[in-house]
């Protein structure tokens, strides 16, 4: 069986499409759809099902990614390490969350670097968790951080922590409401206090929201700025209210700069995951990253 005709293969499959897969091999459309129709003569069973938006595979389609793809990574790893003059130092390929990414796994993954070094170089990209998981599948990341699980054979994940949102404010909005108000009268207490959020969904606070009251928020973003570091600086300026995560906020709590509007007896929470192609743990510098990675989360929950 053609190599070539598996490569193309594997790419259709994890990009859901002829269309994305035939500008991730630098091939025109038509040729990615001959070689696709290629190997299924050559296998005699269709390995996908053509849809108005993209592809689905077959469960025949789904059994070969899933034996193949593994070997195909090891084989572009191999490819790639003896065209380097110094194969024991390997590229790392790393996305996530800005803000998750910057302010945990990037100190872990450079502190051991020591004397000797890490023993890979590193490419960092930031993205929404749709983003770096279809990167991911794509062979563009080795590794990624995401708030949502994979699914899927080709994509594995292990839950790296658990962080805690706080609902948070200056310390004149705390003042303003006063922490009995809301006891007794919960979000509507907040109701004319500015929100601080990353997006227009108010996806920080429209959970916080759920979880704990039981509720919507009824007021629109007042300040939307796409970095929870940002919405902490505003809100450390006196601009509104904003649900953070505590990892990133806990300086700020400890300074006095902002304080906890809210103490509920269960906190929300959010999990993170770190996310491999299935295989390319068998690559010692993944299989590294990804040892360091789970061992520094232990300290994060």
């Amino acid at each position: 069986m053609d190599l070539a005709l598996l490569r193309t293969f594997v790419t259709v499959h994890r990009a859901g499409s002829f269309t994305r897969a035939a500008a991730l091999l630098g091939l025109s459309q038509p040729a990615v759809t001959s070689q696709i129709r290629t190997l299924e003569r050559q296998i005699g069973r269709p390995l996908f099902l053509r849809q108005a938006r993209g592809v689905t595979p077959t469960t025949i389609g789904d059994e070969l990614a899933h034996k193949a793809a593994p070997h195909l990574d090891a084989l572009v790893e191999i490819a790639e390490s003896g065209l380097e003059e110094d194969s024991s130092l390997r590229t790392l390929h790393l996305a996530g969350p800005p803000e998750f990414t910057a302010e945990r796994v990037l100190p872990a993954l450079t502190e051991p670097a020591g004397e000797d070094g890490q023993g890979f170089a590193l490419r960092a990209s930031f993205g929404t968790a749709d983003e770096v998981l279809e990167g991911l599948s794509a062979g563009h990341h080795d590794l990624a951080i995401s708030t949502v699980r994979p699914r899927g054979a080709l994509l594995s994940a292990t839950a790296l922590c658990d962080e805690e949102h706080v609902l948070v404010a200056a310390p004149h909005w705390a003042e303003r409401i006063g922490t009995g108000t809301l006891r007794r009268t919960g979000p509507a207490a907040l109701e004319r206090v500015p929100v601080l959020e990353v997006h227009e969904s108010l996806p920080f606070v429209a959970r916080y929201w759920a979880s704990v009251f039981d509720s919507r928020p009824v007021r629109p973003g007042t300040v939307i700025v796409p970095d929870l570091r940002a919405v902490l600086a505003c809100a450390t300026a006196g601009a509104g209210l904003a649900v953070l995560p505590r990892y990133l906020c806990a300086d700020a709590l400890e300074r006095g700069e902002v304080v906890a509007l809210h103490h509920p007896t269960v906190p929300p929470l959010r999990t993170y995951f770190l996310a491999v192609r299935t295989g390319t743990l068998a690559m010692p510098h993944i299989a590294r990253a990804h040892e360091w990675l789970e061992r520094a989360a232990a300290d994060w929950c």
